[in-house]
């Protein structure tokens, strides 16, 4: 049974009001949560920096065979990647199962299994992600800076870019527009 407490495994979707552009329409899934903090990767933000192609040469693993976007996955280590994959690949090094269906990676093997095209069937590569200290995320959701919600590995790995925002919050049965900038307390 899920502790209710954990949010790992859970989206994030940022409000109207979040106070920071980095985070604003984000859609973050919680990979890791605990008492000490939280570490996540935003799965919405394509990056118009850096390029597959450009990533491979940099780290000499040769040319992709194909196509590969890469995200912002926060604001954090943004020099050190992470693979969000389906849960048919396991990495041989470093391979971590978020929930149902969605690993995580960190090692180097699984870009050069994805370059060669022996990789994952699908994935989310980012650089960098959002992290919290203790209490912190906590605070930011008491504070209406964040819904949550349940994540699956095909919503996960659908390919994020701007509409997510609005899906993620259509699952939980809100409706995008009648969201207000401003919050109150009852």
């Amino acid at each position: 049974m899920r502790d209710e407490s954990d949010l790992t495994g859970q989206l994030l979707i940022a409000m109207p009001d979040i106070g920071d552009p980095r985070f604003e329409r984000s859609v973050i899934l919680i990979c890791e949560h605990s008492a000490e903090g939280t570490m996540g990767l935003i799965l919405n933000k394509p990056s118009s920096d850096v390029s597959f192609h450009d990533l491979a040469e940099q780290l000499e693993l040769g040319t992709p065979e194909a196509a590969q976007q890469v995200n912002f996955g926060g604001p954090v280590e943004m020099g050190r990647g992470f693979v969000l994959h389906s849960s048919e690949y396991v990495s041989g090094r470093s391979s971590h199962l978020v929930l149902e269906g969605l690993r995580l990676s960190t090692s180097l093997d699984v870009l050069e299994d994805m370059v060669t095209g022996t990789g994952p069937s699908a994935a989310l590569l980012m650089l960098g992600y959002a992290g919290w200290g203790a209490g912190q995320l906590e605070a930011e959701i008491l504070a209406n800076g964040w819904l949550s919600g349940p994540a699956d590995a095909a919503f996960v790995l659908s390919g994020g870019g701007e509409e997510m925002w609005s899906a993620a919050l259509k699952r939980l049965g809100v409706n995008p527009l009648l969201l207000s900038a401003t919050a109150g307390r009852a």
